[in-house]
């Protein structure tokens, strides 16, 4: 089972479904991206549910950087899903397409960002 994220005219995912095997053929058809799109009337892209910060879970070959999600940007340019942007301090890790904060999380399990003072707080 394959996953597709629907495009708006911005590049922004609006939907993630599954579908149609990339390898599998039905009707004549064999290019599913297309062939969604075309449906939908939307630009559409094949996902991977097992990649994640440009590594495939499973030992695969990673897909567009990240599983599409609602929200996220699909960049052309690096053909890659990049998540919205947390925090304005944040920095894109251009081999991952994940935001980075400018200080390292610390191992303690309980804490948050705090943008006001740049740094991790502890829970309360």
């Amino acid at each position: 089972m394959a996953h597709y994220a629907f495009l708006d005219e911005n590049n922004i995912v609006i939907e993630v479904i599954v579908g149609k095997d990339e390898n599998e053929t039905q009707d004549g058809v064999t290019n599913w991206e297309e062939w969604y799109g075309n449906f939908r009337g939307l630009m559409c892209k094949r996902t991977s549910y097992n990649t994640r910060h440009n590594a495939h879970t499973l030992g695969g070959t990673p897909l567009r950087k990240n599983y599409a999600g609602v929200g996220y940007t699909y960049d052309e340019q690096r053909d890659a899903f990049i998540p919205p942007k947390p925090f304005p301090s944040w920095n894109l890790n251009e081999e991952t397409c994940d935001w980075e904060p400018p200080v390292p999380r610390p191992e303690e399990s309980f804490v948050f960002w705090d943008e006001d003072s740049q740094n991790w707080l502890p829970l309360e």
